[in-house]
């Protein structure tokens, strides 16, 4: 999987991908040197990001989509109409850091057919990494995650869809 932010604060590139066309010719390059899937996100998640509205994650990644939409892309969002928004525009898969707890993203996964990465986070990334903490963190990120694959089944989603992400660094030390 190749890796394309699309925000001004990303933590594995600094913004350098903000613009379409520079997401675009990246995109391209990572399939080019082998990936299999691109995973596109208009949201920063790193540690104590601020979140943005649906609005502006669509203005960012939509325009990448509709470029590179030959290709097995996969959408890093949490919010169910960018979720839709994506599927319609071709989206192969939904990388979601909330694990479909959003109302209404099991839904819009369900009905689409798309594969879907269920990732377990603790809080927001906001405040993610200020002090988490756990009992267990394996047994309780390994329930979380059993939780939310029992969820994405009863709304529809069959097992051959779903990956699973324990979130190393989402509110873990």
């Amino acid at each position: 999987m190749g890796v394309v932010n699309i925000t001004p604060d990303s933590f594995s590139d600094g913004g350098s991908f903000l613009a379409p066309e520079a997401a675009v010719s990246h995109a391209r390059q990572l399939a080019d040197e082998g990936a299999d899937i691109l995973d596109i996100g208009g949201e920063s998640s790193r540690p104590g990001a601020a979140p943005v509205s649906d609005r502006e994650e669509l203005d960012r990644i939509l325009p990448v989509l509709e470029r590179i939409g030959d290709l097995c892309v996969s959408v890093d969002t949490r919010r169910p109409a960018v979720m839709k928004a994506a599927l319609a525009a071709g989206a192969s898969m939904i990388n979601d850091i909330q694990a479909l707890s959003e109302p209404y993203a099991l839904e819009a996964v369900a009905a689409s057919g798309c594969g879907v990465c269920l990732m377990h986070m603790k809080g927001q990334p906001a405040t993610m990494q200020r002090e988490p903490h756990y009992e267990d963190v394996v047994a309780e990120v390994k329930s979380f995650l059993r939780e939310a694959v029992r969820k994405a089944r009863f709304a529809g989603i069959g097992a051959d869809r779903i990956v699973i992400d324990p979130g190393f660094g989402f509110g873990k030390t």
